[in-house]
């Protein structure tokens, strides 16, 4: 009796965790597609009900990747996106319980696959990214919340500027051979969002994404119509670009510049006004940790300079002026542009901000965010609608960038020359041994004399630098003048003329100085003794 009674207190207990057990949750249906195709890799976005299992796997067919997504289904009027980039085509079926996506791509294609969370409009998501034959992914592929991501166009990319930021590139490879004369100088411009990521949305609809395209093109426009000035944009058409791979693209390309476009948003319709952003202090600290600590970047040239063959503590010192020259240039460019914008209208603070955004984390090229209005204030949106107020933005950037190269002219370049000449010299032909931005130490910072022979490659060697106007002479033209020489902060004549072993005297008549006050960023000659 005692067996039987344990044998129904079993049988209960059973019947109860049965009926208690929570059924099996159904996983997420597939319910539609979408493709965006750019030059370094096609990203297939699959909109899911829910979160997801899925396992990625190379089809038996040549050139077909499976996607078993765990006990879901495709949605019954799921329609399979047409073809773009590396993608070909999409058949969705049942593999047991599972929902199987059979991607058709191309047949060098390497496959790259993770979930999203739901984010802004966007609900669960799949991505599937396909790299060309070999490429590696290019970074950091998932979407950020801390700023906006940019996209490029179905267009080529444009060539890289044959202009060597040193002996070798970032992977070993010979650089394009230096050129000679008056370059142009280079600003990189990153149209915020694209593709998966809209960016933010105004009231009646107008996508982030699209405005920050077209600003982002009036102004390569505006830029490419200046003497001595060349712009290119990171996408020229609309699709997802890694927040990280956005300044590589401007370093790969030799940027002078790197100007971010973006909208703002805010929960209060009323926020209202443009606003420029530059890296903070605390983004500086971790980049700088991450580029040491990282092998690959080291070898990587910063400022014309290899990290590489550098002990740790002079690599530190090294990173740490260029980072610091770029800084103090991002700033003065962020002041010039946010004064500019002024004059349009208000903004939404006085001074520049500063905010640890990935787009702006470069380590030797200058760079800022611009934020042209605020996309979810009714009154603004309707004139980001407007071209004429787009060609405006667009003109008052430029402004602001054009001011920064006229008073700070990178050597070698148009604006350098142009400095020379108003100082009473001419150059007629200057090297590209010189970085692509000069090093600058922060205020305050001490680098020893080992630190300073380094970093000599501030200095443009000139080739031919002549009185502009004097009578020819025997022998080489240059044999009047040695160096060029921009001046940075905290620096005095006495110092320069210190610096390169000539006398204040002479240096002061080499470039018809009439006191001994220097200004920053002023391109002086250095005379041969």
């Amino acid at each position: 009796m005692r067996g039987i009674t344990s044998k129904l207190g079993l049988l209960a207990c059973v019947t109860a965790v049965a009926t208690w057990a929570p059924a099996p949750v159904r996983a997420a249906d597939v319910k539609a597609a979408r493709v965006w195709a750019g030059p370094e890799y096609t990203r297939v976005v699959f909109d899911l009900s829910g979160p997801a299992t899925y396992k990625l796997s190379q089809g038996d067919v040549p050139g077909t990747v499976v996607l078993d997504i765990a006990g879901s289904a495709v949605a019954g009027d799921f329609a399979a996106p047409g073809a773009q980039g590396l993608f070909k085509s999409l058949s969705a079926g049942k593999e047991g319980n599972a929902a199987r996506l059979t991607a058709r791509v191309d047949a060098s294609a390497k496959p790259k696959s993770f979930l999203l969370k739901p984010a802004g409009d966007y609900g669960y998501r799949l991505v599937l990214d396909l790299y060309p034959g070999g490429q590696s992914d290019p970074g950091d592929n998932a979407p950020h919340d801390e700023t906006p991501t940019v996209a490029a166009a179905p267009d080529p990319a444009p060539e890289p500027v044959t202009r060597s930021r040193g002996k070798t590139s970032s992977r070993g490879k010979p650089l394009p051979p230096a050129l000679t004369g008056e370059r142009k100088v280079i600003v990189a411009i990153d149209a915020g969002h694209g593709g998966e990521d809209p960016g933010a949305r105004g009231a009646t609809g107008l996508r982030e994404k699209d405005v920050t395209l077209q600003v982002a093109r009036e102004l390569a426009d505006q830029i490419n119509a200046q003497p001595g000035m060349q712009a290119f944009l990171t996408r020229t058409g609309d699709y997802f670009i890694p927040l990280k791979r956005r300044y590589e693209i401007a370093r790969e390309h030799n940027a002078d510049m790197f100007v971010s476009i973006h909208a703002d948003a805010f929960k209060n319709s009323d926020a209202k006004g443009s606003s420029v952003w530059v890296l903070s202090p605390r983004g500086k600290t971790s980049e700088a940790a991450r580029w040491l600590a990282d092998r690959e970047n080291r070898a990587d040239l910063v400022g014309g300079v290899s990290l590489d063959d550098k002990d740790d503590s002079l690599a530190a010192v090294l990173l740490d002026l260029q980072q610091g020259y770029a800084m103090q240039a991002s700033e003065s460019i962020a002041g010039n542009v946010l004064k500019a914008l002024g004059r349009l209208g208000p903004t939404h603070r006085g001074y520049v901000e500063r905010a640890n955004f990935v787009v702006l984390r470069s380590p030797d090229v200058p760079s800022i965010l611009v934020e042209t209005a605020f996309i979810t204030n009714p009154s603004e949106e309707t004139r980001l609608r407007n071209p004429e107020h787009r060609r405006e933005l667009a003109i008052a950037v430029l402004g602001g960038v054009r001011n920064y190269f006229e008073s700070m002219p990178p050597p070698g370049t148009w604006f350098a020359a142009q400095a020379a000449r108003r100082n009473g010299t001419a150059v007629a032909s200057v090297t590209a041994s010189a970085p692509a931005a000069p090093v600058a130490a922060d205020a305050g910072a001490v680098a020893s004399d080992a630190v300073k022979a380094a970093t000599k490659k501030t200095v443009a060697r000139a080739d031919t630098v002549a009185k502009a106007g004097a009578p020819a002479r025997k022998g080489r033209a240059d044999a009047d003048v040695r160096d060029l020489h921009r001046v940075s902060r905290g620096e005095t004549l006495t110092g320069i003329a210190q610096q390169y072993g000539v006398s204040v005297g002479a240096l002061k008549m080499a470039n018809k100085m009439t006191d001994n006050n220097v200004r920053i960023g002023a391109v002086m000659v250095i005379p041969s003794s």
